[in-house]
């Protein structure tokens, strides 16, 4: 009988290997299609109410996020009750779907691709799929931009957050915290149709995410000194730059990425032909070039390493300190 502990630590391992090789399946099933398709559903079946938006947006989130996790629970109960491999394998499977290294990572590249073949419609048009600004009339600095901010942020929601959820809670923690990432991305805005009903949602995100994020401020720099960048100035710009985005969260890897470049990131975007002065983050000591975004997907997959190893390291201490 193996022991509950390594068996969520071999799960965990299990997901992220598979993810690295395989990356996330794109098809109609995908669970968090499926959380999203329930969100949909959810929304409208509240809206048939006559709810304060606000608590309406409340409820939503917690049907979606306490359903989820349930549902997610129930479905490993019943595995632990099968064969041995069983449980590891629907486990793994779970925090899988969960994580987006790879994904993001090719994305990443093939905008790389494009922009030293001079496509800038083609990378426009790829990079259309990761932002949400508008790409139509980005130029080559500016698309470099946008793709090495998505890099640094999904860092923390795509790679950090749900392996730090799989630690505290497990396949269901992980599937619970991309249940909470979906809610954000789909009612999340801050719009005339959102700005109370997806106030809770939003909320939640930041609450999630923010230990994850604080875990970046040192992570990605350790990830770029072993990359060949600057620790002490992507740990400096980190703390200094990281609170500056209008996200309590996201501000924090793209700085600590902005330093480790030595390059400023932020700056105007257009979001639905509405242009939003963000504020910017680092100093533009370099250019941002083509070289910019491979060196960042780097730092991301370092970072996920370091972070799985300390992860797993603490985890075993703690048993042994317990126990």
């Amino acid at each position: 009988m193996i022991n509950p502990l390594h068996v969520g630590l071999i799960q965990l391992a299990v997901a992220y290997l598979a993810d690295l090789a395989i990356g996330d399946p794109q098809w109609s099933y995908h669970p968090v299609r499926l959380i999203g398709r329930f969100i949909e559903y959810t929304e409208l079946v509240l809206r048939k109410f006559a709810l304060p938006e606000r608590m309406s947006g409340i409820v939503l989130t917690t049907i979606v996020v306490l359903g989820t996790y349930l549902a997610i629970f129930a479905v490993m109960s019943v595995a632990k009750q099968c064969r041995f491999p069983c449980e590891i394998i629907i486990g793994a499977v779970c925090i899988y779907f969960t994580i987006s290294i790879k994904s993001l990572a090719d994305e990443a590249r093939k905008i790389v691709i494009s922009l030293k073949a001079n496509d800038l419609i083609k990378a426009r048009t790829i990079l259309s799929h990761i932002v949400g600004r508008d790409t139509a009339h980005l130029t080559e600095e500016q698309i470099v931009r946008a793709c090495v901010e998505t890099v640094a942020e999904g860092s923390v929601d795509g790679i950090v957050s749900p392996l730090f959820y799989s630690f505290l809670g497990g396949p269901p923690g992980a599937m619970a915290y991309r249940a909470v990432n979906t809610l954000d991305s789909m009612v999340g805005y801050k719009n005339e149709k959102y700005m109370l009903f997806g106030w809770a949602s939003a909320r939640f995100d930041d609450v999630a995410n923010y230990i994850p994020a604080r875990i970046c401020a040192v992570l990605v720099p350790a990830a770029s000194f072993l990359c060949g960048c600057g620790f002490i100035r992507s740990l400096r710009i980190a703390f200094r730059d990281g609170c500056k985005h209008e996200s309590p969260n996201s501000g924090i890897p793209e700085a600590a990425i902005a330093g480790a470049l030595g390059v400023q990131l932020g700056g105007p975007s257009t979001y639905q032909g509405e242009v939003v002065d963000k504020p910017f983050i680092g100093d533009a000591q370099d250019h941002l070039t083509v070289t910019s975004i491979d060196t960042a997907v780097t730092i991301m997959y370092v970072t996920s390493v370091l972070f799985l190893i300390c992860g797993i390291g603490v985890v075993l201490c703690l048993k042994y300190l317990i126990f």
